[in-house]
């Protein structure tokens, strides 16, 4: 067991990476599989890139590899009929080498898989190792790209016409090619361009351009009036892009941002305040605190001038005011201190829960990739309803609506971790 997490920590860097560079060749092979097989077969490949002339077989945990493909940890039974899938899958490749001479190859997709004391093993054959590292003919898969799909013809529709993307057209693909490459190849319904274009072709492009980096739209050549051949015009998905894009940097480097740090609000909370008013709105408040004076609590005053839209009063000279009058003003003060009293206690809260997400940030940037996945998946399991669950999928460790439940479960990981 020693020497597998050796081989497993060896090899962490490749899936921290987060892409595969897969071979044109074995893009075609995986057709007929599923889409759950074929996010196996990317993930396994990810894993072992660093190591795939190197190393003869590959390891990694299987409830962790059960999990990064959508899988029930505990459903070792589809995990094994996958990985058996995909050594009885035949690859075949067809390409010119070096010296431009023709070759020809056949190989299955794995050359063996086992799952033993929790741990998956398994190996490709040598020629097929050779043609998946070759850097000089490949596609970027993104792994977490390929997430975003729910059918396997989709994911091959968008692995094939990902490689392409800088030259913007896969080129014409004869009728025949495509439904290999689709896995429907045999099927004498898809035989019919009609059936082929309203099951596959409309759905998988429908999916492509709404769950990947890329926008595709398919293009036909006729002889008479039947389809021969297809090809697909590819650019660049820019609100995917819009998406992909961490502005933190360009947040940091705001003036308002450094104003805001140098008075003590951190950087979560200065990068949160900026996105949700904008960065004139909070200047505005921040003009105003300035001009209170000293006050006990600048980032305490200053979230509730953000909140309530504190304004500079107007001077003009106020009217002699009657004992009623008085009398009403002390009361509002006396239920204004309760209300900063209560403010405080709520910023304290706050001011604790921010510390807490902070350790648990640093709590999750010392764990490797592969226990950072195990670890979300745990959490989600132990959620009871969706709203949590989305929460947590779209905000991940940061997500304030399962704080309580966030600290609990890193504390059970962590025993000291909070004090």
């Amino acid at each position: 067991m020693p020497d597998t997490q050796l081989d497993m920590d060896h090899l962490s860097g490749a899936l921290r990476r987060e892409t595969v560079k897969k071979n044109v060749a074995a893009i075609h092979i995986s057709g007929k599989l599923s889409l759950l097989q074929r996010k196996l077969s990317n993930v396994l490949l990810l894993n072992a890139y660093d190591a795939l002339t190197s190393a003869s077989t590959h390891t990694i945990d299987a409830r962790t590899l059960a999990m990064m493909v959508g899988y029930n940890s505990n459903d070792f039974d589809t995990l094994r009929a996958s990985l058996r899938a995909l050594a009885e899958t035949v690859a075949e490749w067809d390409m010119l080498d070096e010296q431009g001479r023709q070759e020809w190859g056949v190989s299955s997709l794995l050359s063996f898989a086992k799952l033993k004391s929790g741990v998956c093993e398994y190996a490709y054959s040598p020629a097929l190792a050779q043609k998946l590292y070759d850097p000089k003919i490949y596609a970027l898969i993104n792994v977490q790209i390929q997430r975003n799909f729910s059918s396997g013809h989709g994911l091959a529709l968008y692995e094939n016409c990902y490689r392409f993307v800088r030259t913007g057209s896969t080129g014409w693909w004869p009728l025949d090619v495509f439904r290999k490459l689709m896995g429907v190849d045999g099927s004498d319904y898809y035989s019919s361009f009609k059936h082929l274009n309203a099951k596959i072709i409309k759905p998988a492009v429908a999916e492509v351009n709404k769950s990947s980096d890329i926008l595709i739209e398919p293009e036909f050549q006729k002889k008479g009036r039947t389809v021969t051949d297809i090809r697909f015009l590819i650019k660049g998905n820019p609100q995917k892009a819009m998406f992909e894009i961490d502005d933190n940097d360009g947040v940091r480097n705001l003036r308002v941002y450094k104003t805001l740090r140098d008075r003590g609000v951190s950087d979560r909370l200065a990068r949160q305040w900026i996105a949700e008013h904008g960065q004139e709105y909070v200047q505005q408040k921040l003009d105003y605190v300035s001009g209170q004076g000293d006050v006990k609590s600048t980032l305490g005053y200053l979230s509730a001038a953000l909140r309530n839209d504190y304004q500079v009063p107007e001077v003009e000279t106020p009217p002699e005011p009657s004992p009623e009058a008085v009398e009403a003003a002390r009361q509002r003060e006396v239920e204004k201190a309760q209300e900063d009293r209560a403010f405080a206690d709520r910023a304290a809260e706050r001011t604790e829960r921010s510390r807490k997400l902070s350790v648990v940030e640093e709590l999750v940037s010392r764990r490797n990739p592969t226990q950072r996945d195990a670890d979300k998946q745990l959490f989600l399991a132990g959620l009871d309803n969706d709203l949590d669950r989305e929460h947590f999928r779209k905000h991940g460790w940061r997500s304030g609506l399962n704080a309580t439940a966030i600290f609990k479960f890193w504390q059970e990981l962590e025993p000291d971790a909070f004090t």
